[in-house]
């Protein structure tokens, strides 16, 4: 794999080095005390930068609010090593760092999967696995544990699958929208705000089927964002990130996955609501057309 920084400012290489040591740490503290052989043993293999700052084309607009974001894929020896509860004490730092503006500016974006599954998803052909391979820059790597050589997938059995995806997936978000305009209508601000965040990430995770054939196992709304929008800027206009008020309405939407359901504190307005439900309908239409343009093109 490629291993060059030389693109990136000195500032983003400094950043990547900070991400690298904590995971590293932070991972290691979640190992600790751990019994089960494959935890006793277990071993980060590879972490690789992708997505925009791997291939040169990241965005910097302060005017539109619009930042690209470091994608990382973490590689790891073991399939059951990529529970979300070996990974939770990085994520959580890599947040603070970012909220604290210090060594880690940039938002970090992780993705952990085992190299026994990575290596099953360049058998299949996988777009998205394959592009990671070909375009990623190693971080750090492992001696000794190469990927397998990718199997190109035929353009046929590639629009049948995602064909599939858009079928069984934009109905899907279609009809948690039209739930959460119903609890709306009946005054149930909380789970209207929960269906809305259940509306908006099942149409994210249907851009990232259907344009890639993979989407990560993730609820969070902003990189689940993060990823469809690299894929299809298009989707950017569907949240307007110019004033506060429109930023606190994304954050909102974002946090009713968890706050919504279970947080006493949590609040809605009844304009922001009504500015969110317009705005997943925008980011409905978007994503009808993205996957439309994309079966068009197979």
């Amino acid at each position: 794999m490629r291993r060059d920084l030389e693109h990136l400012p000195e500032a983003a290489r400094a950043e990547l080095r900070e991400v690298v040591r904590i995971v590293f740490g932070e991972f290691e503290d979640a190992l600790a005390g751990r019994n089960a052989p494959h935890r006793k043993a277990g071993r980060i293999l590879k972490i690789i930068l992708f997505g925009s700052y791997a291939r040169g084309d990241w965005v910097a607009d302060p005017i539109g609010r619009y930042f690209s974001d470091f994608d990382i894929l973490v590689v790891v020896n073991h399939d059951e090593l990529v529970d979300g509860e070996y990974w939770s004490l990085a994520e959580d730092r890599l947040v603070r760092e970012h909220d604290a503006g210090d060594s880690v500016i940039t938002p970090v974006n992780l993705i952990v999967h085992s190299l026994a599954d990575v290596d099953r998803q360049l058998k299949r052909g996988r777009p998205f696995f394959i592009d990671i391979v070909r375009d990623g820059i190693a971080l750090y790597e492992a001696p000794d544990h190469p990927f397998v050589r990718a199997k190109p997938l035929s353009k046929q059995a590639a629009n049948e699958e995602a064909q599939q995806f858009a079928d069984e997936w934009l109905p899907s978000a279609g009809n948690f929208l039209k739930l959460a305009t119903g609890a709306w209508d009946e005054g149930m601000m909380k789970e209207a705000a929960f269906l809305l965040h259940q509306a908006a990430e099942r149409f994210y995770h249907c851009t990232l089927l259907v344009l890639t054939l993979y989407s990560p196992k993730s609820h969070k709304l902003n990189f689940l964002r993060s990823q469809a929008e690299r894929l299809a800027p298009g989707l950017i206009a569907a949240w307007p990130r110019e004033t506060r008020v429109q930023q606190r309405c994304f954050e909102l939407v974002r946090r009713a996955y968890v706050d919504a359901r279970y947080s006493p504190h949590y609040q809605i307005t009844v304009t922001e609501l009504d500015w969110l439900i317009e705005r997943v309908g925008v980011l409905q239409n978007l994503v009808d057309t993205a996957c439309k343009e994309r079966l068009a093109d197979f």
